[in-house]
């Protein structure tokens, strides 16, 4: 009887220093949990927006650097062929297994053209002769000129209806003075239901690059994201 007493009361202050142990935290210490989630949150969130930024800044300016890239190719392929030309008399090459056209010099423009620059699949497009090129043309040239290319939409009507499209595609000028303009998705305006909106100004919007077919000039654009 006496071992079984004492076995009983090991028992009991087992049980009551168990359920001691499993007590919640006190209010201070809460306090402190939600002090420390604040401080946290106020350094780290805007650190980890301004990376954001940066990452849509690092991803726009990979992308001209690709493109720029894929044009040279284009034209040095082109060269070492000995400038081959369709039966129409079109400078033309063939680039990675996909017919591209090009421009012909022209000193009378202003700015004048230089020769060997991809203008499109299209042998009736080009900004010879005061020619104008169609958003259509500025895509066949991002899609030949770029290895597994991210999908480039026409309108933003395309973007809003399918989100796999990631860049968006734009023309203005025409003849010498002709650029094609690239913007990155997520970085145009938006409005009050979260559509995205066609940019305003070419270059004043979003992340982007343009490329002149005249003379192959890649430019860049770097614009802070619309509200």
């Amino acid at each position: 009887m006496i071992k079984s007493n004492i076995h009983s009361r090991v028992v009991r202050n087992s049980v009551i220093r168990s359920s001691q142990n499993q007590a919640g935290f006190t209010l201070i210490e809460l306090v402190i949990v939600v002090v420390i989630l604040g401080f946290l949150a106020a350094t780290a969130i805007p650190k980890f927006i301004d990376l954001t930024e940066q990452a849509k800044q690092a991803n726009i300016e990979g992308m001209a650097g690709g493109f720029a890239t894929g044009v040279s190719l284009a034209r040095s392929q082109w060269e070492v062929e000995a400038r081959p030309k369709d039966t129409n008399d079109i400078n033309m090459v063939n680039y990675d297994g996909t017919i591209v056209y090009l421009t012909s010099e022209d000193r009378t423009t202003s700015p004048t053209i230089s020769p060997g620059y991809v203008v499109g699949i299209d042998s009736r497009s080009g900004i010879n002769g005061n020619k104008s090129m169609a958003i259509s043309d500025c895509i066949s040239v991002w899609n030949s000129l770029l290895q597994q290319p991210p999908l480039l939409a026409s309108s933003v009507a395309d973007i809003n209806a399918d989100g796999s499209f990631r860049y968006l595609a734009n023309v203005s000028g025409s003849g010498s003075a002709t650029l094609c303009h690239y913007y990155l998705k997520e970085t145009l305006a938006r409005n009050s239901d979260g559509a995205y909106i066609a940019p305003s100004s070419l270059t004043g919007v979003g992340n982007s690059f343009s490329y002149q077919p005249a003379n192959s000039s890649v430019i860049i654009y770097i614009n802070k994201k619309q509200p």
